[in-house]
């Protein structure tokens, strides 16, 4: 190298990126997800749901207080972790198969990241106008013009990240209480600290970082490939139809593509799907649209750009009809995840209709093993939590079946019945004694069946355990 010249950089300044509004059924798609996501998720909070007297009325609430999931009719407690656990498999299963069918999909319409960058990409246009109003601000020096729009951009934008973050803290409370509580400074600092860090990300990974977050932060892209085959549909451009591109008027010997640069102007990763399959791509499909509008005007056919799988590239430059979507979509693989994800959401939806309102435990207290009473009968002694998720004070009788006679006692109680709170768990001590010489006592190890009853519904519940005998020593 010599000494005038400059080291290779290896590091090039980001580019930013200015979408061109546009219009199509994609993009109409596109909104419609829009509205339907950002509203799920601002009014989900706000949403009532009656289940008495004594529970949240709030129809979906992450109660950690209380360690419990509500959602509309159902209510989810700690040891029924289960549920949530397959409804992660499921959306993982749910995942590989829409990339393994129309890949990247999700990315394109539904994530997060997608859906506020959209929503702050429709802030920007409103305010600073469309892709060469923006580039031509972007350009200028700093004036009265341009930091009045800046503020206005950036003021929308926060008050958008700040609805963002103040949403998700009202889904871990009621979302009344806890807005009146958060405008009145009455709020715990850890919703304080949420509001603000939610704020935060939303404000700088929705206005600033953009495509970057899916380039560089989302591992997706890169484990998508695993996902997808040839089959698989996604974005691609026809470049044996398209090309050679040119804007000559004398078309004989040129392509459909016109190289009007319509496809890149409305990307909003900023690539150039003629370029082929690349990372960044996100296959939202706005390239589509741009691409059939342009053609319509120079009446050309639609679908230079188009949802196809790379086996259709195979077939139409061999002549052949473009074979069926649903004959990509319905393969082996693709009905594999289905029945995957259909088996764990039918056995999630059986266990939810079958599960008792009465959950049980029974801990065996074995230290001493048993304690030889004063009349030589032999006692053993249990802890019995039981979880009263009936959603009312309900008595509970314990009661106990064996091959042995045996009899029970509870501590602090008169009789077996116990009463338990309304959606609570109450651990109850319980006795088990053998008469003396009987063969319970004498015998190394008696099975029996501790039952609980809800006396008002007769519902029942019971846990195996063992008893031990005099022939342990």
């Amino acid at each position: 190298m010599s000494a005038t010249e400059e080291p290779q950089k290896l590091y090039a300044a980001r580019e930013p990126v200015f979408p061109k509004r546009v219009t199509g059924k994609f993009r109409n798609l596109k909104w419609l997800i829009l509205f339907v996501t950002l509203g799920i998720y601002y009014i989900t909070p706000w949403i009532r749901w009656d289940r008495g007297p004594n529970l949240p009325d709030q129809a979906v609430l992450l109660d950690l207080a209380n360690r419990r999931f509500f959602f509309f009719w159902i209510e989810i407690w700690p040891h029924e972790f289960y549920f949530v656990a397959g409804l992660l498999i499921m959306a993982g299963l749910g995942l590989f198969l829409f990339t393994s069918a129309l890949g990247r999909v999700w990315c394109g319409y539904t994530c997060p990241q997608t859906v506020w960058t959209d929503l702050f990409f429709t802030v920007e246009r409103w305010i600073e106008g469309d892709r060469n109003a923006r580039l031509r601000l972007w350009r200028k020096g700093w004036d009265f013009q341009k930091i009045r729009l800046r503020l206005a951009k950036y003021a929308v934008w926060l008050l958008i990240a700040v609805a963002t973050g103040g949403a998700w803290v009202f889904y871990f409370a009621d979302a009344p209480t806890l807005f009146m509580e958060i405008v009145t400074g009455q709020a715990a600092s850890v919703a304080y600290a949420t509001i603000g860090i939610l704020t935060f990300t939303t404000f700088v990974f929705g206005g600033f970082m953009r495509e970057q977050v899916c380039i560089y932060m989302c591992p997706w892209p890169r484990i998508q490939a695993a996902m997808m085959d040839e089959h698989t549909i996604t974005v691609a451009y026809r470049d044996w139809r398209g090309e050679p591109r040119g804007k000559g008027k004398s078309r004989d010997d040129l392509g459909d593509c016109i190289d009007c640069n319509a496809c890149v102007n409305v990307c909003p990763v900023g690539i150039d799907i003629r370029d082929g399959q690349q990372l960044e791509c996100i296959t939202c499909a706005l390239c589509i649209d741009a691409c059939d509008d342009i053609m319509a005007k120079v009446g050309k056919p639609r679908g230079l750009i188009d949802y196809m799988a790379l086996t259709d590239e195979t077939n139409e430059r061999a002549g052949n009809p473009k074979v069926s979507v649903w004959k990509h979509i319905f393969r082996l693989r693709t009905m594999i995840y289905t029945a995957l994800w259909s088996a764990i959401g039918i056995a999630l939806t059986v266990m939810l209709f079958v599960r008792s309102d009465i959950d049980m435990t029974v801990a065996p207290v074995r230290n001493p093993q048993f304690v030889v009473l004063s009349d030589g009968s032999i006692r053993n002694t249990y802890d019995v939590r039981i979880r009263n998720m009936t959603g009312e004070t309900t008595d509970f009788q314990v009661t106990l079946t064996a091959d042995q006679p045996l009899r029970i006692e509870l501590e602090g109680q008169e009789g077996n019945v116990v009463e338990v709170p309304v959606d609570s768990t109450q651990l109850q001590r319980v006795y088990v004694i053998a008469p003396a010489g009987s063969a319970a006592a004498q015998s190394n190890l008696t099975d029996l069946r501790l039952w609980v009853e809800d006396l008002g519904t007769t519902t029942r519940s019971f846990e195996d355990t063992t008893f031990f005998g005099r022939d342990m020593e």
